[in-house]
């Protein structure tokens, strides 16, 4: 039998928080640093609202992507 649908959504929401932590967390970067980084490349976000985002590990695409380009990276491994 399947898992339901939000089990399964929650599952892959972890990955790609795990994913942006462990980004963070290889180049040092702070939430706050993030927030900082974020606002090079024309996003405003406050250090509050993006660690409530990534805990939540509920955010769309466009932030994740926001996130690696203002950190640099340029490849993720999945």
């Amino acid at each position: 039998m399947s898992e339901p649908a939000e089990a399964v959504e929650e599952k892959w929401d972890a990955r790609v928080k795990g994913i942006l932590k462990s980004e963070l967390k290889r180049r040092g970067v702070t939430y706050a640093q993030l927030a900082e980084k974020l606002a090079t490349v024309g996003v405003t976000e406050n250090e509050r609202n993006i660690r409530n985002k990534i805990g939540r590990g509920s955010f769309t695409a466009v932030f994740f992507v926001q996130c690696m380009a203002a950190i640099g990276a340029t490849q993720i491994r999945i």
